[in-house]
């Protein structure tokens, strides 16, 4: 999930994937043209394909550039919620507090999720763009399903709960609230969603008898 912040050491490359990537956001793929990113970027068209061969690479650079940042942003929140409580179960529940907060700071609305914007066109995507963004719904998974696993061995859970279905309703929980925050303008909506999953997951480990 970037947030897409401007940073002045930007290569004309980075500038061109920071632009494709707001605009197939803001209006998808198709309707994306060369044209209009070589313009807000100031250079020719030969220019763009001296970076990128098609708008198939740009968007698989894209893709690689947004999952990297994602991995980092990840391991940042949980290096910082590890700092505060190494018992499982709280880590995990200030992580979720504090992606929460990182949704609060955005100033607008969630500008959109890069992998649902493949998925939702996928035919207009070459076979190593869906690899891409299957890799990423399946480190989702995998990342947070491990730690669901090492939770439950200190708290079992108090209902009957599939732990990697668990693990993917964060996915759906934030890929619902960006829909639903983008299409309604209401910015409250990502981290209000954020913080109902994280009461969830609490009920689930410790049940209804503590305090949020």
């Amino acid at each position: 999930m970037s947030f897409l912040k401007p940073r002045s050491s930007e290569t004309t490359r980075d500038r061109l994937m920071t632009v494709a990537e707001l605009a197939i956001l803001e209006k998808g793929f198709a309707a994306t043209s060369i044209e209009e990113l070589i313009a807000e970027v100031g250079i020719t068209k030969s220019g763009f394909f001296y970076h990128f061969k098609d708008k198939s690479e740009l968007v698989k650079a894209i893709l690689e550039r947004h999952l990297e940042a994602e991995e980092m942003w990840f391991d940042g929140l949980f290096a910082r919620a590890r700092e505060l409580d190494d018992d499982p179960l709280h880590e995990f529940l200030i992580f979720l507090r504090l992606l929460r907060e990182d949704m609060e700071r955005l100033p607008d609305v969630h500008p959109g999720c890069l992998i649902a914007a493949c998925c939702f066109q996928e035919r207009l995507f070459e076979r190593e763009v869906h690899r891409l963004a299957k890799d990423s719904l399946l480190k989702w998974r995998n990342r947070f399903h491990a730690r669901f696993q090492v939770i439950a061995r200190r708290y079992p859970p108090r209902v009957d709960v599939d732990l990697a279905a668990l693990a993917d309703m964060l996915t759906c929980v934030v890929d619902g609230a960006i829909i639903l925050s983008k299409t309604v303008r209401e910015k409250e909506v990502l981290p209000r969603e954020t913080e109902l999953y994280r009461q969830f997951v609490k009920t689930v480990f410790l049940g209804t008898e503590h305090p949020a």
